[in-house]
């Protein structure tokens, strides 16, 4: 029993090698994502805005889906960093899209409009989950 459980501790270079990727690519995520939106989430966050933390909440779900995606089926750490910035890309152009489907997204999520916030966030989600099954490659 002690070698099966010491066998398998011989893959936590590799999951400290995937988690750390996915931790940094998750923060460039945020920091890009922050930067396009024309809204501050953090400091709409800070003020108790739900339909900003909604949001926001979705569209960090909804890039961390497919990025787990990627390191389920990746074939090394540059193979996971390629398919999650295919990822990210994704998620940020949804945000694009969501804003031209719904007029005055940001705006409207700024002034906590709820409806605004989940609309957002689920367009995010949803996109989130394609994505991750387009990269089952």
């Amino acid at each position: 029993m002690l070698d099966t459980a010491l066998s398998s501790l011989t893959g936590l270079p590799a999951f400290a090698a995937y988690f750390a990727l996915a931790v940094v690519l998750l923060l460039v995520f945020v920091r890009l994502y922050t930067w396009v939106t024309p809204h501050d989430e953090f400091g709409l966050i800070r003020a108790n805005n739900p339909a900003a933390a909604i949001a926001f909440a979705g569209a960090i779900i909804g890039f961390a889906w497919p990025l787990s995606s990627a390191i389920t089926h990746s074939m090394s750490l540059l193979d996971c960093a390629i398919w999650g910035g295919i990822a990210l890309i994704v998620q940020v152009l949804t945000f694009f899209i969501s804003n031209a489907a719904l007029k005055q997204l940001p705006q409207r999520i700024n002034q906590g409009e709820l409806a605004a916030g989940i609309f957002s966030a689920g367009c995010s989600v949803t996109v989130g989950i394609l994505n991750a099954a387009c990269m089952s490659y």
